[in-house]
Protein backbone atom coordinates (compact mmCIF):
# COMPACT_ATOMS: atom_id res chain seq x y z
CA UNK A 1 0.00 0.00 0.00
CA UNK A 2 2.85 2.35 0.90
CA UNK A 3 4.64 1.70 -2.40
CA UNK A 4 1.41 2.33 -4.32
CA UNK A 5 0.91 5.73 -2.69
CA UNK A 6 4.53 6.73 -3.36
CA UNK A 7 4.15 5.63 -7.00
CA UNK A 8 0.97 7.72 -7.34
CA UNK A 9 2.73 10.76 -5.85
CA UNK A 10 5.56 10.41 -8.37
CA UNK A 11 3.11 9.93 -11.27
CA UNK A 12 1.01 12.95 -10.27
CA UNK A 13 4.16 15.05 -9.85
CA UNK A 14 5.34 14.25 -13.37
CA UNK A 15 1.86 14.96 -14.78
CA UNK A 16 1.76 18.23 -12.84
CA UNK A 17 5.03 19.35 -14.41
CA UNK A 18 3.73 18.50 -17.87
CA UNK A 19 0.44 20.34 -17.30
CA UNK A 20 2.24 23.42 -16.00
CA UNK A 21 4.59 23.45 -18.97
CA UNK A 22 1.62 23.17 -21.38
CA UNK A 23 -0.04 26.29 -19.98
CA UNK A 24 0.31 29.69 -21.61
CA UNK A 25 2.13 32.32 -19.65
CA UNK A 26 0.05 35.23 -18.33
CA UNK A 27 2.11 37.85 -20.16
CA UNK A 28 1.88 36.17 -23.53
CA UNK A 29 5.58 35.41 -23.66
CA UNK A 30 7.34 35.23 -27.01
CA UNK A 31 4.24 34.13 -28.92
CA UNK A 32 2.55 37.52 -28.58
CA UNK A 33 5.59 39.30 -30.03
CA UNK A 34 5.66 37.15 -33.14
CA UNK A 35 1.93 37.20 -33.84
CA UNK A 36 1.18 33.82 -32.30
CA UNK A 37 -1.46 35.18 -29.95
CA UNK A 38 -3.94 35.92 -32.77
CA UNK A 39 -3.68 32.37 -34.06
CA UNK A 40 -4.26 30.91 -30.61
CA UNK A 41 -7.39 33.06 -30.13
CA UNK A 42 -8.86 31.68 -33.35
CA UNK A 43 -8.37 28.09 -32.21
CA UNK A 44 -9.92 28.74 -28.79
CA UNK A 45 -7.17 28.42 -26.21
CA UNK A 46 -9.36 29.93 -23.48
CA UNK A 47 -11.18 26.65 -22.88
CA UNK A 48 -7.89 24.74 -22.90
CA UNK A 49 -6.49 27.14 -20.32
CA UNK A 50 -9.45 26.50 -18.01
CA UNK A 51 -8.98 22.74 -18.32
CA UNK A 52 -5.25 22.97 -17.66
CA UNK A 53 -5.84 25.17 -14.61
CA UNK A 54 -8.35 22.68 -13.19
CA UNK A 55 -5.93 19.81 -13.83
CA UNK A 56 -3.16 21.76 -12.09
CA UNK A 57 -5.24 22.30 -8.96
CA UNK A 58 -6.45 18.70 -9.03
CA UNK A 59 -2.91 17.31 -9.19
CA UNK A 60 -1.74 19.68 -6.43
CA UNK A 61 -4.55 18.63 -4.10
CA UNK A 62 -4.02 14.94 -4.91
CA UNK A 63 -0.29 15.17 -4.16
CA UNK A 64 -0.96 16.94 -0.85
CA UNK A 65 -3.58 14.40 0.26
CA UNK A 66 -1.40 11.45 -0.72
CA UNK A 67 1.64 12.95 1.00
CA UNK A 68 -0.28 13.48 4.22
CA UNK A 69 -1.77 9.99 4.05
CA UNK A 70 1.69 8.40 3.94
CA UNK A 71 2.15 9.52 7.54
CA UNK A 72 -0.60 7.15 8.64
CA UNK A 73 0.47 4.25 6.42
CA UNK A 74 4.24 4.46 6.96
CA UNK A 75 5.70 1.09 7.93
CA UNK A 76 7.18 1.10 11.41
CA UNK A 77 10.56 -0.49 10.75
CA UNK A 78 12.54 0.99 13.64
CA UNK A 79 10.16 0.20 16.47
CA UNK A 80 8.20 2.71 18.41
CA UNK A 81 9.80 5.76 19.92
CA UNK A 82 8.66 4.73 23.38
CA UNK A 83 10.66 1.49 23.21
CA UNK A 84 13.78 3.42 22.26
CA UNK A 85 13.30 5.84 25.15
CA UNK A 86 12.75 2.97 27.58
CA UNK A 87 15.96 1.26 26.50
CA UNK A 88 17.86 4.54 26.88
CA UNK A 89 16.45 4.92 30.40
CA UNK A 90 17.62 1.43 31.33
CA UNK A 91 21.16 2.11 30.14
CA UNK A 92 21.57 5.40 32.00
CA UNK A 93 19.43 5.57 35.14
CA UNK A 94 18.47 8.98 36.39
CA UNK A 95 20.86 10.48 38.92
CA UNK A 96 19.41 11.36 42.28
CA UNK A 97 20.10 14.74 43.82
CA UNK A 98 22.58 14.66 46.74
CA UNK A 99 21.25 15.20 50.25
CA UNK A 100 21.82 18.89 50.96
CA UNK A 101 20.39 19.21 54.47
CA UNK A 102 22.27 21.57 56.78
CA UNK A 103 22.80 20.25 60.30
CA UNK A 104 21.51 22.58 63.00
CA UNK A 105 23.94 23.89 65.63
CA UNK A 106 23.54 22.74 69.19
CA UNK A 107 23.78 26.31 70.49
CA UNK A 108 21.54 29.27 69.95
CA UNK A 109 19.65 29.96 66.79
CA UNK A 110 20.71 33.64 66.70
CA UNK A 111 23.60 34.61 64.50
CA UNK A 112 26.82 35.06 66.40
CA UNK A 113 28.76 38.30 66.34
CA UNK A 114 32.46 37.72 65.84
CA UNK A 115 33.38 41.29 66.83
CA UNK A 116 32.49 40.77 70.54
CA UNK A 117 35.47 40.96 72.84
Amino acid sequence: MYVLIIALIILFSVLLVLVILAQNSKGGGLTSQFGGSSASNIIGVKKTGDLLEKLTWGFIIAIMVLSLSTNFITPNAGGSTNEILERAGEQAPANTAPNLTIPEEAGSTEPTDSTNN
